[in-house]
């Protein structure tokens, strides 16, 4: 059962936040700082100004009510999603799927790209039903009890795919934790995916790397992940000491996913606004703020650890779905040998793409839409 939702933040909660960022009390950082030694001082400033004087959260709102919204139960979790229907007789379902720091505001300008191509030049028969949750614990969903993790989430995902949408098979698509939701729908569920696309590598084979270029791969990628280390371990650990500053702060919900934005994205000279605008990245943070959920959507690193972490179980693998990579060169989680990933996923299509990185439906959404529909054309 699924009921209509509105988002409709109340002004009493938009007006604490707004003062919140009004009244930060600014503190200092190295005289070398740049981006360094994490956000930079002088951008926040810029930007929390902007915030201040010019972001206008119910543009947002806009966006996100203009597509069909709806909640509902499953497994005892209110789970948010955006559910428009494609163009065409026939349009195969697909599930988008964010992670963190994202929100569904990563997709909200691919979604009728994907569901009504006719309107940009494509053609109708191309259009998807396109069905876009908010993660349990982020932005309008609910939360669970305590963490879950990855695996949890997929298996909620396809009971709102199937159960409550009734869909007998569909493809999933996902970057950061989408694309381990979609890699474990693949693994359990796999007799309702058609396919699974993915631009991000994070789950690792059992049996580990077996050729000097993949060995030489994972020694490179432990040593650039040790910088990286900090919030990763710090939310799969002790997610409620960081909540209680973060909860309290907008200014520090922001700071913390600007690092990640700019970090982890394809930009020029250094400028994380060459590829996001001030209100884009607004839109994502405030995602967090109005619905509280710093603290609850943190907790999915606590549940991947406890769920065994990154690696998959050994049974069952190369995995048996069709499965489309879509390699965006700045992504920051280096990409293993095709020979690795080969052992863990079914290819059908391999994509390096010419520009883009982490975020890809935000960084280059052209890129990634084309190659979701070439994928899907392949498919039965």
């Amino acid at each position: 059962m699924k009921k209509i939702f509105k988002v409709d933040i109340p002004k009493e909660v938009l007006e604490d936040i707004y003062l919140k960022v009004k009244n930060y009390q600014w503190h200092e950082m190295p005289d070398d700082g740049g981006w360094n030694y994490g956000t930079n001082l002088d951008y926040m400033k810029d930007f929390s100004k902007h915030w201040v004087e010019k972001f206008d959260w119910r543009k947002t709102e806009e966006k996100i009510n203009k597509f069909k919204n709806f909640k509902s139960n499953i497994d005892g979790i209110d789970i948010h999603f955006i559910h428009e229907k494609g163009s065409g007789s026939n349009p195969k379902p697909l599930l988008l799927s964010h992670g963190w720091p994202g929100s569904i505001v990563e997709f909200l300008h691919i979604i009728d790209q994907l569901a009504h191509p006719e309107k940009f030049g494509g053609k109708e028969e191309d259009g998807f039903d396109v069905v876009v949750p908010s993660l349990p614990g982020f932005g309008f969903s609910g939360r669970s009890s305590r963490p879950i993790g990855p695996r949890k989430m997929a298996k909620i995902f396809n009971s709102l795919m199937t159960s409550v949408l009734g869909y007998k098979s569909y493809i999933a698509q996902g970057g950061d934790f989408g694309g381990t939701i979609c890699t474990w729908l693949a693994y359990d569920f796999a007799k309702n995916l058609l396919g699974i696309h993915i631009n991000i590598l994070i789950t690792r084979h059992p049996d580990g790397p077996q050729t000097d270029e993949e060995k030489e791969w994972q020694e490179r990628f432990k040593k650039e992940q040790r910088i990286e280390d900090g919030y990763r371990t710090q939310q799969a650990t002790k997610p409620q000491t960081l909540s209680y500053a973060m909860m309290d702060s907008p200014v520090g919900v922001a700071a913390w996913i600007i690092e990640k934005m700019r970090g982890w994205s394809d930009i020029k000279d250094g400028e994380i606004e060459s590829v996001y605008s001030k209100d884009i990245l607004l839109s994502n943070i405030m995602v967090y703020l109005v619905t509280k959920t710093f603290n609850t959507a943190s907790w999915i690193y606590y549940g991947r650890r406890e769920e065994g972490g990154r690696s998959l179980p050994k049974e069952d693998l190369p995995l048996k779905v069709p499965t489309a990579v879509a390699l965006f060169p700045k992504e920051y989680l280096e990409w293993a040998p095709r020979s690795y990933v080969e052992r863990i996923y079914n290819i059908k299509q391999w994509t390096k793409m010419p520009k883009g990185g982490h975020f890809a439906a935000l960084e280059q959404p052209e890129l990634l839409v084309n190659d979701i529909r070439k994928f899907s054309k392949n498919l039965k």
